[in-house]
């Protein structure tokens, strides 16, 4: 990433210009309550509901919707601050009605310009019912089955596809999301990420975990 100095409107994401205070998952749920677009929690939250209980902290809070419900950023939160994280490392107001390229894919979000970033929008692409995978146009699948609800009812990502972004760069935190969430992976799902780690990498630490002994 960038380290250069930036502006009031144009500053690198590696700057020391404010912390983050994480929203809860209850928290989001409660913001996007009514909205009928399809939204859900992600990344490490997600794990950890797949899990049934909090094995770690976290930094920040993800939220997935795909780009073609962007919009609704701007309408659940329309009085805060967006800022797209702009590619190799610059954050930049996001305009009202300003259609973001494909380039951007991450949003963060907070009430105001001296308060802390509460939240982070991750926009993936879909074609018709299928969600494509933003790194692989070859990885597919059907939206409907991105998606589980919490036993209160909030919406998250299916633990696999968290996994496949998480696999690009294995930090110890992802490790450890794979680690915990993998006794409760069922088959068809260790199958579908053993495949598409393979089609995207050749070759995975992970793989190997993933596929029954002896196939």
């Amino acid at each position: 990433m960038s380290e250069r100095e930036g502006t009031a409107s144009e500053r690198t994401i590696g700057d020391p210009w404010g912390p983050w205070d994480p929203l809860s998952p209850r928290e989001v749920a409660d913001l996007f309550e009514g909205v009928a677009s399809p939204w859900w929690i992600s990344g490490g939250h997600a794990i950890e509901f797949a899990v049934g209980r909090r094995f770690r902290s976290h930094e920040d809070i993800d939220v997935l919707l795909l780009r073609r419900d962007r919009h609704v950023v701007q309408e659940v939160l329309a009085d805060w601050e967006w800022w797209a994280a702009d590619p190799p490392g610059t954050l930049r107001p996001w305009l009202i009605g300003e259609t973001l390229p494909p380039r951007v894919h991450d949003i963060w979000c907070r009430p105001g310009p001296s308060a802390p970033w509460r939240l982070q929008l991750m926009l993936d692409s879909a074609e018709g019912d299928d969600w494509v995978y933003r790194r692989d146009g070859r990885i597919r699948l059907p939206v409907a089955r991105l998606g589980r609800r919490s036993p209160d009812g909030i919406p998250y990502q299916a633990p696999e596809i968290p996994l496949l972004y998480k696999a690009r760069g294995v930090r110890a935190k992802d490790e450890r999301d794979f680690s915990e969430v993998l006794p409760v992976l069922g088959s068809e799902r260790r199958r579908w990420l053993a495949d598409a780690l393979t089609l995207v990498h050749g070759a995975h630490p992970w793989i190997d975990r993933l596929r029954p002994k002896g196939r």
